[in-house]
């Protein structure tokens, strides 16, 4: 059923947006900084080696339910008593972004995978080349091009096979999976809970690909304090945590916010954590986590936010791991948003067929607090979670400053379910929202929504089906994963990857998993975000007569002159000519540069033309560089000679030129002369007849007798019928 607009309701929206920009409220408090030394680091073999070294993990007859520990006590689901004005009320066309790869990731029957536990606790993240995808138990690598498997499943604890202790142990699960867009690095991270210590077990990989070798961690929090859904975001100056904390494992303390010494990490030497540990009134914070190719500035804290009565807050963390007491994290900064009934915890979803319902996890905010910045220096935090009328999310912006809610919306287009969401946001200003979908008449299944920089505030497009399921979780199994995960392409900073569970037939301890890929055709044109402008230079590349077989190489610069990331997405030749080496493959931010150099390697003799054509996201594209070249028969060596200084009157010893044929024919040789200043050099001991036959070569001296004072520089010339004259140049100063 497709709600529609009232005129109460939106002014009623209108009125708390303003009152919300209006009354940010801040209340701070500084926590004294808590030091955790890590209890060992190393760095692995290769993945492939890891997973050799790793004993095959017994398959459980009963596999294993992982709960979830409350950070509250637990209330019956109630409906909303009064109206939501952030609900979404006037239907957009569908969503306009369109997909990619679309998927089955770790799941039942898939890529030989075993189920051992539910839920899976979906999440994955993408890099350069490949994307990973981690779920209880297992993960594995991708090729994000192809979707083709490219390592895995491998055991969690795998990571850290011959490390020791708890971390290699146990295969415990609530993992997260990370790309370092700065440092382009991997960082994947999972709990220790079946031995004491409580350990959390964290590897950073040593390159940009996921199947190499990893800087592994383990840190502990102790026998009697276990860390309960830790979640993770990359910042320039750290890795930051965020964990329910649970004293003898049951009784909630408070969140622990935090933050993991990442130069150390990526250095592969000794790493500390820095932590705040908050009361048991401040529960599941998330880190923020940045997306795009703009950093914050240089000592900016990181962000964690959750919600509250009716607001959501934040909190901002700022570490010094030299001197650990400077680290300072403060908060709250209230901002009041429209209010909301939380949806439950557990056991509310329905499903088809089955009295089952499945948890909503509806107390916490759903991963990931995606940050990013604008070329116009505007910053922006969005994340979700769920409420009884749907998908309630946010954007805030400004956080290092005056905090502001720019938008707010509910998204619920009829009475089924929808729960378990992520977002982010590309560098267009374009959202993406995944989630799960349920109710008595449609199967757990994945579904996207999205908007555009230029659609209404608070609203998003028609709903897309990524996967329908086919089943529904049954057997007393009510736990559905804890999160999901939307993220964004480095590479092009457009592109969004998309990962959550479903089922495809009725039962428990069966579930699958998808990944898709999706891109809002806009992003890198305007929007949000600007529009970049791709200058080239040069226009032309007129390259030297080069000999058959040699090479010559020339080099165009490509400019941003834009106020957005410029994104080439290809470079293309047409001709021949080549090209050796590229930095354009990488997003050029606004106001950088990138160089392509083309290489110009003939095979027969003549004159050539070609074109590079570089595709990007620019409004000018394509750009076009005009190729030519001229390819000869002779090849001289040296190219250039060089007497240096000689009295006026007098000669220098004479130097060798040799002249080679490297075309496949006889040359005729028709004149060998010098230009510019001629009677300043005197060719002597020519060997060189008529011709020259294929795949031989000759020699003359030439000597410098300088006639007059100063620079006497002149060429030596040899007419052919090989092409196009050969030419060498001739340097000397008379004195």
């Amino acid at each position: 059923m497709t709600k529609t607009p009232t005129g109460r309701f939106a002014f009623i929206f209108r009125l708390v947006a303003t009152l919300s920009l209006a009354f940010v409220v801040s209340s701070f408090a500084q926590q004294t900084a808590r030091v955790i030394r890590e209890i060992k680091h190393d760095v692995s073999a290769p993945l492939a080696e890891l997973d050799r070294l790793t004993p095959a993990q017994p398959h459980r007859f009963s596999p294993r339910v992982l709960k979830i520990l409350p950070t509250s006590p637990a209330v019956s689901e109630r409906e909303f008593s009064e109206p939501d004005i952030a609900l979404q009320a006037t239907a957009l066309p569908p969503v306009a972004a369109n997909l990619g790869l679309n998927m089955d990731g770790l799941g039942q029957g898939q890529y030989g995978f075993l189920l051992d536990f539910t839920p899976p606790d979906t999440n994955g993240a993408v890099g350069d080349t490949q994307y990973v995808q981690w779920v209880n138990g297992e993960f594995a690598v991708f090729d994000k091009t192809a979707g083709t498997l490219l390592a895995g499943p491998t055991e969690g604890n795998a990571l850290w096979a011959g490390f020791g202790g708890g971390c290699e142990a146990n295969n415990d699960g609530d993992p997260i999976v990370q790309f370092d867009k700065i440092a382009q690095r991997w960082v994947l991270t999972q709990f220790s809970f079946t031995t004491l210590p409580y350990t959390q077990c964290v590897a950073v990989s040593t390159t940009s690909d996921a199947t190499g070798t990893y800087n592994r961690y383990a840190f502990s929090f102790g026998d009697t304090d276990f860390a309960d859904y830790p979640k993770l975001g990359v910042w320039p100056d750290a890795y930051y945590m965020s964990f329910n904390l649970f004293q003898d494992g049951s009784n909630f303390i408070g969140a622990d916010a935090c933050a993991l010494d990442r130069n150390a990490m990526l250095a592969g030497n000794t790493a500390t954590m820095v932590c705040f540990q908050e009361p048991s009134t401040v529960a599941s914070l998330l880190p923020s986590d940045m997306d795009g190719t703009i950093p914050p500035a240089a000592g900016e804290p990181a962000f964690f936010m959750n919600f509250g009565a009716n607001t959501i807050q934040l909190w901002a963390f700022h570490v010094d791991f030299t001197t650990p007491p400077n680290s300072t994290f403060t908060g709250p900064t209230i901002l009041p948003v429209a209010s909301f009934t939380a949806r439950c915890l557990r056991s509310c979803v329905v499903q088809p067929g089955t009295t089952q319902k499945l948890d909503a996890l509806g107390d916490r905010p759903m991963y990931r607090l995606a940050y990013r910045q604008f070329p116009s220096g505007v910053e922006s935090l969005t994340f979700n979670h769920s409420i009884s009328t749907g998908i309630r999310w946010y954007e805030v912006r400004n956080p290092n400053g005056a905090p502001t809610l720019y938008q707010q919306g509910t998204f619920g287009p009829d009475t089924n379910t929808r729960w378990m969401a992520s977002m982010a946001m590309d560098q267009a200003g374009d959202m993406a929202l995944g989630y799960s979908i349920s109710s008595k008449s449609i199967y757990p299944s994945v579904y996207i929504t999205g908007r555009v920089a230029s659609d209404p505030l608070g609203a998003m497009e028609g709903e897309q089906v990524i996967v329908s399921g086919s089943g529904s979780q049954t057997g007393g199994q009510n736990r559905w994963g804890d999160y999901s995960s939307m993220s964004v392409d480095p590479v092009d900073d457009c592109t969004f990857w998309y990962t959550q569970e479903y089922m495809q037939s009725t039962g428990s301890f069966n579930w699958n998993t998808r990944i898709a890929s999706l891109i809002f055709p806009n992003c890198g044109t305007g929007g949000a975000g600007g529009s970049p402008t791709a200058t080239v230079s040069p226009a032309t590349l007129a390259f030297a007569k080069t000999p058959i077989g040699q090479t010559t190489a020339l080099t165009i610069t490509v400019t941003n002159n834009g106020n957005a990331t410029l994104n080439v997405s290809n470079v293309a030749i047409i001709g021949a000519f080549a090209i050796q080496s590229n930095t354009c493959g990488a997003p050029v931010l606004a106001g950088s540069n990138c160089a392509i150099t083309v290489g110009f390697t003939p095979t027969v003799k003549g004159a050539f033309t070609g074109v590079l054509q570089l595709t990007d996201n620019a409004p000018n594209n394509p750009q076009k560089v005009s190729l030519t070249g001229t390819a000869v028969s002779l090849a001289l060596s040296p190219s250039a000679l060089s007497f240096g200084s000689e009295p006026v009157g007098q000669s220098t010893p004479p130097q060798t030129l040799t002249i080679s044929n490297v075309s496949a024919a006889t040359v005729n040789l028709t004149g060998i002369t010098i230009a510019t200043t001629p009677h300043d050099y005197t060719i002597s001991n020519n060997a060189c007849g008529g011709s020259l036959a294929a795949g031989t070569s000759c020699s003359l001296n030439v000597s410098f007798n300088p006639t007059k004072k100063g620079a006497r520089n002149g060429t030596l010339n040899i007419a052919n019928n090989g092409g196009s004259t050969a030419s060498a140049t001739l340097s000397g100063t008379g004195q």
